[in-house]
Protein backbone atom coordinates (compact mmCIF):
# COMPACT_ATOMS: atom_id res chain seq x y z
CA UNK A 1 0.00 0.00 0.00
CA UNK A 2 1.31 3.48 -0.81
CA UNK A 3 2.33 5.13 1.98
CA UNK A 4 -0.34 8.52 2.67
CA UNK A 5 0.40 11.62 1.27
CA UNK A 6 1.00 14.38 4.29
CA UNK A 7 1.00 17.88 4.59
CA UNK A 8 4.79 18.10 4.67
CA UNK A 9 5.30 15.74 1.27
CA UNK A 10 3.99 19.09 -0.02
CA UNK A 11 6.99 21.63 1.27
CA UNK A 12 9.07 22.32 -1.70
CA UNK A 13 6.25 22.53 -4.12
CA UNK A 14 4.80 25.02 -1.31
CA UNK A 15 7.85 27.41 -1.57
CA UNK A 16 8.24 27.71 -5.20
CA UNK A 17 4.45 28.59 -5.44
CA UNK A 18 5.08 31.07 -2.91
CA UNK A 19 7.54 32.33 -5.37
CA UNK A 20 5.75 31.97 -8.28
CA UNK A 21 2.52 34.23 -6.59
CA UNK A 22 4.57 36.94 -7.35
CA UNK A 23 4.05 36.38 -10.76
CA UNK A 24 0.53 36.55 -10.92
CA UNK A 25 -1.10 40.20 -12.29
CA UNK A 26 -1.93 42.15 -9.20
CA UNK A 27 -4.98 44.76 -9.25
CA UNK A 28 -1.98 47.36 -9.69
CA UNK A 29 -0.92 45.47 -13.42
CA UNK A 30 -4.07 45.29 -14.45
CA UNK A 31 -5.18 48.62 -13.44
CA UNK A 32 -2.14 49.70 -16.27
CA UNK A 33 -3.44 47.66 -18.95
CA UNK A 34 -6.51 49.29 -18.00
CA UNK A 35 -4.86 52.91 -18.35
CA UNK A 36 -2.69 52.12 -21.01
CA UNK A 37 -2.58 54.42 -23.87
CA UNK A 38 -2.47 51.63 -26.58
CA UNK A 39 -3.46 48.46 -27.00
CA UNK A 40 0.04 47.54 -28.18
CA UNK A 41 1.36 49.21 -24.67
CA UNK A 42 -1.94 47.39 -22.86
CA UNK A 43 -0.18 43.39 -24.42
CA UNK A 44 2.92 44.77 -23.22
CA UNK A 45 2.80 45.02 -20.01
CA UNK A 46 1.45 41.26 -20.08
CA UNK A 47 4.54 40.41 -21.91
CA UNK A 48 6.57 41.51 -18.80
CA UNK A 49 4.11 39.28 -16.90
CA UNK A 50 5.32 36.03 -18.64
CA UNK A 51 2.80 36.08 -21.69
CA UNK A 52 3.13 35.71 -24.84
CA UNK A 53 1.93 38.55 -27.67
CA UNK A 54 -2.00 38.42 -27.05
CA UNK A 55 -4.10 40.30 -30.46
CA UNK A 56 -7.88 40.55 -28.67
CA UNK A 57 -8.40 41.27 -32.67
CA UNK A 58 -8.06 37.20 -32.82
CA UNK A 59 -9.78 35.94 -30.36
CA UNK A 60 -9.58 32.25 -31.14
CA UNK A 61 -5.70 33.11 -31.32
CA UNK A 62 -5.78 34.62 -28.11
CA UNK A 63 -7.63 32.32 -26.56
CA UNK A 64 -5.20 29.55 -28.12
CA UNK A 65 -2.37 31.07 -26.44
CA UNK A 66 -4.10 31.44 -23.27
CA UNK A 67 -4.56 27.37 -23.02
CA UNK A 68 -1.17 26.97 -24.10
CA UNK A 69 -0.01 29.56 -21.06
CA UNK A 70 -2.28 27.55 -18.86
CA UNK A 71 -1.09 24.16 -20.24
CA UNK A 72 2.70 25.47 -19.35
CA UNK A 73 1.60 26.61 -15.80
CA UNK A 74 -0.02 22.89 -14.76
CA UNK A 75 3.13 20.98 -16.42
CA UNK A 76 4.94 22.68 -14.35
CA UNK A 77 3.69 22.18 -10.99
CA UNK A 78 2.60 18.87 -12.09
CA UNK A 79 6.27 17.64 -11.34
CA UNK A 80 6.23 18.71 -7.75
CA UNK A 81 2.71 17.92 -6.87
CA UNK A 82 2.97 14.98 -4.57
CA UNK A 83 -0.49 13.66 -5.58
CA UNK A 84 -1.42 14.77 -9.66
CA UNK A 85 -5.19 14.67 -8.72
CA UNK A 86 -4.77 17.81 -7.62
CA UNK A 87 -3.84 18.99 -11.02
CA UNK A 88 -6.31 16.60 -12.78
CA UNK A 89 -9.39 18.84 -10.62
CA UNK A 90 -8.98 22.22 -13.22
CA UNK A 91 -8.54 19.77 -16.19
CA UNK A 92 -11.61 17.71 -15.55
CA UNK A 93 -14.25 20.31 -16.48
CA UNK A 94 -12.86 20.16 -20.18
CA UNK A 95 -13.67 16.82 -20.29
CA UNK A 96 -16.81 16.95 -19.74
CA UNK A 97 -17.15 19.95 -22.19
CA UNK A 98 -15.90 18.21 -24.88
CA UNK A 99 -18.44 15.56 -24.22
CA UNK A 100 -20.93 18.28 -24.42
CA UNK A 101 -19.34 19.15 -27.66
CA UNK A 102 -18.96 15.59 -29.53
CA UNK A 103 -22.58 15.00 -28.52
CA UNK A 104 -24.06 17.96 -29.52
CA UNK A 105 -22.28 18.11 -33.34
CA UNK A 106 -23.25 14.64 -33.83
CA UNK A 107 -27.04 15.50 -33.28
CA UNK A 108 -26.75 18.23 -35.39
CA UNK A 109 -24.91 16.41 -38.14
CA UNK A 110 -21.51 18.65 -38.02
CA UNK A 111 -17.77 18.99 -36.90
CA UNK A 112 -17.29 19.36 -33.10
CA UNK A 113 -13.48 20.67 -33.68
CA UNK A 114 -14.23 24.30 -33.24
CA UNK A 115 -15.88 23.82 -30.06
CA UNK A 116 -13.26 21.03 -28.24
CA UNK A 117 -10.85 22.43 -25.71
CA UNK A 118 -7.83 20.49 -25.20
CA UNK A 119 -6.91 21.30 -21.91
CA UNK A 120 -8.65 18.47 -19.89
CA UNK A 121 -7.07 14.94 -18.85
CA UNK A 122 -7.87 13.39 -21.94
CA UNK A 123 -6.93 14.69 -25.43
CA UNK A 124 -9.63 16.43 -27.03
CA UNK A 125 -9.15 13.76 -30.30
CA UNK A 126 -8.74 10.73 -28.36
CA UNK A 127 -11.93 11.88 -26.49
CA UNK A 128 -13.79 13.18 -29.90
CA UNK A 129 -12.48 9.61 -31.47
CA UNK A 130 -13.99 7.15 -28.16
CA UNK A 131 -17.19 9.04 -28.01
CA UNK A 132 -18.02 9.27 -31.78
CA UNK A 133 -17.24 5.40 -32.45
CA UNK A 134 -18.73 4.33 -28.97
CA UNK A 135 -15.21 2.43 -27.60
CA UNK A 136 -16.28 4.09 -24.39
CA UNK A 137 -13.72 1.51 -22.59
CA UNK A 138 -10.94 4.08 -23.78
CA UNK A 139 -11.94 6.89 -21.28
CA UNK A 140 -12.01 7.12 -17.71
CA UNK A 141 -14.35 4.90 -16.20
CA UNK A 142 -16.25 7.93 -14.77
CA UNK A 143 -15.61 9.93 -17.93
CA UNK A 144 -17.12 6.64 -19.72
CA UNK A 145 -20.65 6.72 -18.16
CA UNK A 146 -20.92 9.98 -18.32
CA UNK A 147 -20.91 10.12 -21.93
CA UNK A 148 -23.27 7.12 -22.12
CA UNK A 149 -26.00 8.86 -20.07
CA UNK A 150 -25.62 12.21 -22.17
CA UNK A 151 -25.90 10.43 -25.28
CA UNK A 152 -28.79 8.16 -23.91
CA UNK A 153 -30.68 11.18 -22.51
CA UNK A 154 -29.68 13.32 -25.71
CA UNK A 155 -30.97 10.60 -28.03
CA UNK A 156 -34.38 10.24 -26.37
CA UNK A 157 -35.16 13.67 -25.63
CA UNK A 158 -33.46 15.18 -28.41
CA UNK A 159 -33.14 18.50 -26.20
CA UNK A 160 -29.33 19.00 -25.86
CA UNK A 161 -30.03 21.29 -22.58
CA UNK A 162 -31.42 17.88 -20.36
CA UNK A 163 -28.25 16.04 -21.46
CA UNK A 164 -25.83 18.98 -20.68
CA UNK A 165 -27.68 19.08 -16.93
CA UNK A 166 -26.95 15.44 -16.44
CA UNK A 167 -23.33 16.01 -17.85
CA UNK A 168 -22.60 18.90 -15.10
CA UNK A 169 -24.17 16.96 -12.36
CA UNK A 170 -21.84 13.80 -13.36
CA UNK A 171 -18.83 16.28 -13.22
CA UNK A 172 -19.85 17.76 -9.66
CA UNK A 173 -19.89 14.30 -8.73
CA UNK A 174 -16.38 13.24 -9.94
CA UNK A 175 -14.75 16.79 -8.42
CA UNK A 176 -16.28 15.81 -5.33
CA UNK A 177 -15.22 11.66 -5.57
CA UNK A 178 -11.92 13.45 -6.40
CA UNK A 179 -11.75 15.61 -3.54
CA UNK A 180 -12.83 12.45 -0.58
CA UNK A 181 -10.51 10.44 -2.02
CA UNK A 182 -7.57 12.54 -1.23
CA UNK A 183 -8.70 13.29 1.84
CA UNK A 184 -8.16 16.81 1.45
CA UNK A 185 -11.02 18.99 3.60
CA UNK A 186 -9.37 22.06 1.77
CA UNK A 187 -10.28 20.84 -1.46
CA UNK A 188 -13.63 19.19 -0.21
CA UNK A 189 -14.83 22.82 0.32
CA UNK A 190 -13.51 24.03 -3.01
CA UNK A 191 -15.58 21.62 -4.52
CA UNK A 192 -18.87 22.80 -2.52
CA UNK A 193 -18.36 26.41 -2.84
CA UNK A 194 -18.59 26.02 -6.89
CA UNK A 195 -21.90 23.34 -5.80
CA UNK A 196 -23.35 26.32 -3.99
CA UNK A 197 -22.70 28.74 -6.77
CA UNK A 198 -23.79 26.62 -9.87
CA UNK A 199 -27.15 26.40 -7.90
CA UNK A 200 -27.48 30.05 -7.14
CA UNK A 201 -26.66 30.82 -10.56
CA UNK A 202 -29.13 28.26 -11.43
CA UNK A 203 -31.93 29.81 -9.44
CA UNK A 204 -31.62 33.31 -10.59
CA UNK A 205 -31.57 32.04 -13.98
CA UNK A 206 -34.69 29.53 -13.80
CA UNK A 207 -36.64 32.49 -12.27
CA UNK A 208 -35.36 34.52 -14.76
CA UNK A 209 -36.84 32.49 -17.48
CA UNK A 210 -40.06 32.14 -15.87
CA UNK A 211 -39.34 28.33 -16.00
CA UNK A 212 -41.42 26.24 -13.19
CA UNK A 213 -39.89 24.95 -9.89
CA UNK A 214 -40.10 21.80 -11.01
CA UNK A 215 -37.76 22.44 -13.76
CA UNK A 216 -35.32 23.94 -10.84
CA UNK A 217 -35.27 20.48 -9.18
CA UNK A 218 -33.61 19.17 -12.33
CA UNK A 219 -31.06 21.71 -12.43
CA UNK A 220 -29.83 21.36 -8.60
CA UNK A 221 -26.91 19.81 -7.47
CA UNK A 222 -26.19 17.53 -4.51
CA UNK A 223 -23.30 17.84 -2.47
CA UNK A 224 -23.13 21.70 -1.49
CA UNK A 225 -22.92 23.00 2.11
CA UNK A 226 -26.69 24.57 1.30
CA UNK A 227 -29.00 21.76 0.12
CA UNK A 228 -30.38 21.64 -2.79
CA UNK A 229 -34.11 21.04 -1.69
CA UNK A 230 -33.62 24.95 0.81
CA UNK A 231 -32.48 26.28 -3.01
CA UNK A 232 -35.65 24.90 -4.46
CA UNK A 233 -37.56 26.36 -1.04
CA UNK A 234 -35.69 29.82 -1.46
CA UNK A 235 -37.14 29.61 -5.35
CA UNK A 236 -40.60 29.74 -4.66
CA UNK A 237 -40.62 31.90 -1.61
CA UNK A 238 -38.07 34.42 -2.83
CA UNK A 239 -35.65 34.31 0.25
CA UNK A 240 -32.60 34.46 -1.00
CA UNK A 241 -30.98 37.05 1.25
CA UNK A 242 -32.31 34.91 4.04
CA UNK A 243 -30.79 31.43 2.97
CA UNK A 244 -27.15 32.85 1.71
CA UNK A 245 -27.00 35.47 4.61
CA UNK A 246 -24.41 33.88 6.60
CA UNK A 247 -22.82 32.13 3.88
CA UNK A 248 -20.06 33.78 1.29
CA UNK A 249 -22.57 33.97 -1.37
CA UNK A 250 -24.17 36.85 0.64
CA UNK A 251 -23.19 39.66 -1.60
CA UNK A 252 -23.98 37.59 -4.72
CA UNK A 253 -27.52 36.65 -3.62
CA UNK A 254 -28.71 39.96 -3.11
CA UNK A 255 -26.85 40.90 -6.52
CA UNK A 256 -29.08 37.80 -7.27
CA UNK A 257 -32.06 39.41 -5.79
CA UNK A 258 -31.56 42.21 -7.85
CA UNK A 259 -31.58 40.39 -11.26
CA UNK A 260 -34.77 38.74 -10.63
CA UNK A 261 -36.27 42.52 -10.48
CA UNK A 262 -34.80 43.47 -13.78
CA UNK A 263 -31.30 44.14 -12.56
CA UNK A 264 -28.48 43.09 -14.65
CA UNK A 265 -26.57 39.61 -14.44
CA UNK A 266 -23.48 40.96 -15.07
CA UNK A 267 -22.56 41.74 -11.47
CA UNK A 268 -24.06 38.96 -10.11
CA UNK A 269 -21.91 36.93 -12.41
CA UNK A 270 -19.28 38.33 -11.02
CA UNK A 271 -19.88 37.97 -7.19
CA UNK A 272 -20.81 34.58 -7.67
CA UNK A 273 -16.97 33.59 -9.34
CA UNK A 274 -15.71 35.83 -6.41
CA UNK A 275 -17.14 34.15 -3.58
CA UNK A 276 -15.71 30.94 -4.75
CA UNK A 277 -12.05 33.11 -5.25
CA UNK A 278 -12.77 34.65 -1.79
CA UNK A 279 -12.56 30.61 -0.45
CA UNK A 280 -9.42 30.01 -2.55
CA UNK A 281 -7.46 33.13 -0.94
CA UNK A 282 -7.59 31.80 2.46
CA UNK A 283 -4.84 29.45 1.16
CA UNK A 284 -2.14 32.40 0.83
CA UNK A 285 -2.32 32.00 4.93
CA UNK A 286 -1.52 28.09 4.58
CA UNK A 287 2.41 27.42 5.03
CA UNK A 288 2.47 24.27 3.18
CA UNK A 289 0.72 21.42 1.69
CA UNK A 290 -1.89 21.09 -0.98
CA UNK A 291 -3.91 24.25 -0.24
CA UNK A 292 -1.48 26.72 -1.85
CA UNK A 293 -1.15 24.56 -5.10
CA UNK A 294 -4.92 24.51 -5.49
CA UNK A 295 -5.01 28.21 -4.60
CA UNK A 296 -2.33 29.40 -7.02
CA UNK A 297 -3.46 27.05 -9.78
CA UNK A 298 -7.41 28.61 -9.24
CA UNK A 299 -5.59 32.03 -8.98
CA UNK A 300 -4.76 31.52 -12.26
CA UNK A 301 -7.37 30.36 -13.86
CA UNK A 302 -9.17 33.90 -12.56
CA UNK A 303 -6.21 35.57 -14.37
CA UNK A 304 -6.61 34.49 -17.82
CA UNK A 305 -10.46 35.31 -17.46
CA UNK A 306 -9.14 38.84 -16.22
CA UNK A 307 -6.45 38.80 -19.05
CA UNK A 308 -9.61 37.97 -21.78
CA UNK A 309 -12.15 40.98 -19.92
CA UNK A 310 -9.36 43.17 -20.20
CA UNK A 311 -8.07 42.97 -24.01
CA UNK A 312 -11.79 42.17 -25.30
CA UNK A 313 -13.28 45.22 -23.32
CA UNK A 314 -10.30 47.55 -24.73
CA UNK A 315 -11.08 46.24 -27.87
CA UNK A 316 -14.36 46.73 -27.73
CA UNK A 317 -13.71 50.06 -26.80
CA UNK A 318 -15.76 50.28 -23.57
CA UNK A 319 -14.89 52.71 -21.09
CA UNK A 320 -12.30 51.92 -18.03
CA UNK A 321 -14.74 51.69 -15.48
CA UNK A 322 -17.27 49.16 -17.41
CA UNK A 323 -14.09 47.11 -17.59
CA UNK A 324 -13.14 47.35 -13.98
CA UNK A 325 -16.78 46.31 -12.92
CA UNK A 326 -16.39 42.82 -14.53
CA UNK A 327 -12.77 41.98 -13.89
CA UNK A 328 -12.98 38.72 -10.95
CA UNK A 329 -11.51 39.39 -7.47
CA UNK A 330 -7.49 38.85 -7.58
CA UNK A 331 -5.47 36.26 -5.86
CA UNK A 332 -3.21 39.12 -5.23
Amino acid sequence: MANKIKDTDYLAISARIKAMETGLLTRERMEQILEARSDEEAVKILQECGYPELDARNPEAMDAALSAAREATLSDVLDGAPDPRYIDIFKLKYDYHNIKAVLKAAAMNTSPDSMLMDMGRVPAAVLKEAVQTGRLDELPEGLAAAAEEGKEILDSTRDPQLSDIALDRRCYQEMAAVAEKTGSAFLAGYVKIQIDAANLRSLVRTLRMGKSGEFLKTVLLEGGDIGADAVAAAGNSGALAELYGPTALQAAAEAGAEALRGGPLTAFEKLCDDAVGEYLAGAQFVPFGEAPLLGYLAARETEYTNIRILLMGRGAGLPADVIRSRLRAGYV
